[in-house]
């Protein structure tokens, strides 16, 4: 038997299920009670409860058989003008059989659409308001024209907290009896940033790999460095040992081979754990980002995180002198 994704097993189905979000379940709950809606806007970042939201106001709406009114499109992938001209428009305009009062129709990833098709679509919306309400969900509301947005209530959603990412994923931890530890929940919250969905999967890849879920675990699965590892190596640049450091750093390239991308966000990260003084903090990180736009621009990996740990050395030197 095939095993599920654990992102969607455990989905919530309504919108009291959501966590997090408070305000925006709120006033969805209103929709859900007076039965009607208008079109809407959802933006955020991924894996904050967007799509999911829209499927469980449907579900709070319509019952059980909402899928006969419910269309959910990727406009990442179906973002053409032609889409919106033959798919969206047939959904929209043929008004529901059923005792629904309304059909919804989801766009998610909205931003990806191509401005012809959002002007098309701008038209689509106003013409067919009476069989059909709109939600579009997106990263980027900025992407999306301002006439769209104009005829939408627009929902902010935000990163869910540690603590209800933490909740969350102990929850589904007990439920299918995967031991983790502390530091091991921790590792997944700080991979994660607030995204649910990828705290969720990096959980199950984890469970996958080794009966109880600790920090090496997920660092291996999601392959990043160990913080412990990183530290070392900022250390020992720090202490004036660039070569051990050069071959810490080679290590993680090479041996475990780690994107220097990767290596450049851990190293940003454990900079503002440092004890030096703060002039010396904006001077390193001023040079991590500049490293970081050169790895992006297809520079050397190895070359610019040398570079970088040199820089580190040096500041370290003049620290010492004082």
């Amino acid at each position: 038997m095939a095993v599920a994704m654990w992102a969607e097993k455990y989905r919530p189905s309504t919108l009291s299920e959501i966590k997090n979000q408070t305000e925006i379940v709120n006033r969805l709950r209103k929709f859900a009670e007076t039965r009607a809606m208008p079109h809407c806007l959802f933006a955020g970042p991924p894996g904050t409860g967007k799509t999911t939201a829209a499927l469980c106001l449907a579900h709070d709406l319509f019952g059980q058989r909402y899928m006969d009114v419910f269309m959910e499109l990727n406009a990442s992938d179906e973002r053409g003008i032609d889409v919106i001209r033959t798919t969206v428009k047939e959904f929209a305009r043929i008004a529901t059989i059923s005792g629904a009062p309304f059909k919804i129709l989801v766009l998610d990833e909205a931003d990806n659409m191509t401005a012809d098709a959002q002007n098309a679509l701008r038209r689509t919306m106003e013409r067919y308001t009476e069989t059909c309400r709109f939600i579009l969900c997106c990263n980027y509301s900025g992407k999306i024209i301002e006439p769209i947005q104009s005829r939408c209530a627009v929902f902010r959603f935000t990163p869910l907290s540690e603590d209800d990412v933490a909740e969350y994923l102990q929850q589904i931890a007990k439920r299918e009896n995967v031991k983790c530890t502390e530091d091991g929940i921790k590792a997944v919250i700080e991979v994660a940033e607030g995204d649910l969905r990828k705290a969720i999967n990096t959980l199950q890849a984890a469970a996958s790999l080794k009966k109880i879920v600790n920090e090496d675990s997920v660092h291996l699965v999601v392959g990043r460095a160990k913080p412990k590892d990183v530290k070392e190596m900022l250390e020992l640049a720090f202490n004036g040992d660039f070569l051990k450091a050069r071959e810490k750093l080679r290590l993680m390239l090479v041996e475990y081979g780690l994107s220097g991308t990767d290596i450049v966000k851990q190293i940003h990260s454990e900079i503002f754990r440092m004890t030096i003084p703060e002039k010396n903090k904006i001077a390193l990180v001023d040079a991590v980002g500049e490293v970081d736009y050169r790895l992006v621009e297809g520079a050397n990996e190895e070359v610019q995180l040398s570079a970088l740990l040199a820089r580190l050395a040096l500041v370290a030197e003049r620290v010492n002198q004082k």
